[in-house]
């Protein structure tokens, strides 16, 4: 038994891969002649977009404008020239907007030292408006716009403040790279969202394959005098899935279709820690962040802080390129990312890393009829029946699949990872939600 807390139900021990760039510093990735901004990278409405075709954009000018209470800023990542507004499809099958710029003119902050500016003399609306106004989201993959997470509603106290810096998913060491590389800047930005929230207690929740960030800012903590435990977590996917992290820290179970603060819990991924400093401390909207370059086909699996609008193909560029033809590409990590097709999709705010895989890595397989065998449903780490749900969304039973939880479903890929039959579980269950949120909308008159 693991002498480290976790979540009760369910998970899986997949092979990790992350030696290949755990141990390799953070690079700055090359800058490229042209970018591509995507105008929605994060949950909500899309941006509303402030430029035209022509028009010359400074580094980190806002080019897209907060759409709505849940949206965000976007800025140019660099100065130039608008070449195009055109439609592109994002990792996750999206068409949006993106801005095109041509590369021209004088970087801000290349090669210059930064001023440090103190927050601590700023009320907490002044905190919350500078988060906002540079366009902060959540890092860790869910990209929620962070100014609206630390809005706490009338009524509403934060207990628990989480800091998921678990990265459970194979391959992705960002996260880990940036805690041993930026360590107090991540912990001055945790302060500045204490300062918000207020909370009894504040966690930052590690997994124990990452024992010298652990010991690294746990250190740091104790020198700098701070009100922050560092918890290490058995190492078991989907040990950094919101709900199952909660679920490990305080023991709490977050209800069936409610959000972390109906139990006292908010969540912030490290990524966004070392965001919400940069925005307060260095005046730096997120124009860059940490992206892993990795998987078998990788010549030189890296680390590198790309710009937001780069290609995937300069990043692999970067690399050294392809040691071979990949089988796959994946945006994200090998559980719950996105497959991609075409190597001109740019890195958005919520790019966490980019996978090249082999044919030995995919293991891909024909499906065949299910088994019974059960496995799904004891590596189901929200105590759902995968089988049963799938079942119900293929013969279009849609309102038997919500009564068996399918919007419980985190999309994790326990299941599929578990399943001998190869039955493609999450594809289905994700389909089924589309589905259920057309009808929802149709039914609104939406």
């Amino acid at each position: 038994m693991s002498r480290f807390k976790t979540f009760p139900k369910g998970g899986i021990h997949p092979t990790d891969y992350k030696e290949a760039t755990c141990n390799k510093e953070v690079q700055n990735a090359s800058l490229t002649s042209t970018a591509i901004i995507p105008l929605s990278q994060h949950i909500g409405a899309p941006s509303e977009c402030l430029v035209q075709k022509g028009d010359l954009v400074e580094e980190e000018q806002i080019i897209g404008k907060s759409g709505g209470f849940v949206s965000a800023n976007i800025h140019s990542p660099v100065p130039g020239e608008v070449l195009e507004i055109k439609k592109i499809f994002l990792p996750n099958g999206m068409a949006v907007d993106a801005v095109v710029i041509e590369v021209k003119g004088e970087f801000k902050r290349l090669g210059k030292d930064a001023d440090l500016r103190d927050w601590s003399g700023m009320s907490n609306e002044e905190i919350s408006a500078k988060i906002a106004e540079m366009g902060i989201v959540g890092q860790g993959g869910a990209t929620f716009p962070t100014h609206v997470k630390l809005s706490l509603p009338k009524g509403k106290s934060c207990e628990t403040f989480i800091i998921n810096a678990v990265e459970c998913e194979p391959y992705l060491t960002s996260d880990h790279r940036i805690m041993l590389e930026k360590g107090s800047e991540v912990l001055e930005g945790i302060q500045i969202m204490q300062r918000l929230l207020s909370p009894l207690k504040t966690v930052i929740g590690i997994e124990a394959n990452k024992m010298d960030a652990v010991e690294l800012l746990q250190s740091l903590i104790t020198e700098k005098g701070l009100d922050i435990e560092v918890m290490p977590l058995e190492v078991k996917y989907p040990q950094g899935a919101e709900k199952n992290l909660i679920k490990a820290i305080t023991g709490r179970e977050v209800p069936s279709g409610k959000l972390p603060l109906e139990v006292g819990v908010i969540n912030a991924n490290v990524g966004t820690c070392l965001s919400v400093y940069e925005a307060l401390v260095l005046d730096k909207p997120v124009i860059e962040r940490v992206v892993t370059v990795s998987g078998g086909a990788i010549k030189n699996p890296s680390n590198l802080k790309a710009r937001i609008g780069t290609s995937f193909r300069s990043l692999i560029d970067d690399c050294g390129g392809f040691s071979e033809e990949p089988v796959k590409i994946i945006a994200g990590g090998p559980m719950m990312g996105f497959a991609v097709y075409d190597l001109d999709t740019p890195v958005t705010k919520g790019t966490s890393g980019i996978l090249a895989l082999t044919s030995k890595e995919i293991k891909a397989a024909k499906p065949t009829p299910c088994l019974s065998c059960g496995r799904c449903v004891s590596s189901c780490p929200m105590g759902l029946n995968p089988t049963k749900i799938f079942k119900y969304i293929d013969f279009n039973m849609t309102e038997e699949a919500l009564e068996a939880g399918l919007m419980d479903c985190v999309e994790c890929g326990s299941c599929s990872y578990m399943c001998p039959a190869h039955i493609p579980l999450v594809q289905g269950f994700r389909g089924g939600k589309k589905i259920i949120r057309k009808k929802s909308m149709k039914k609104a008159g939406q």
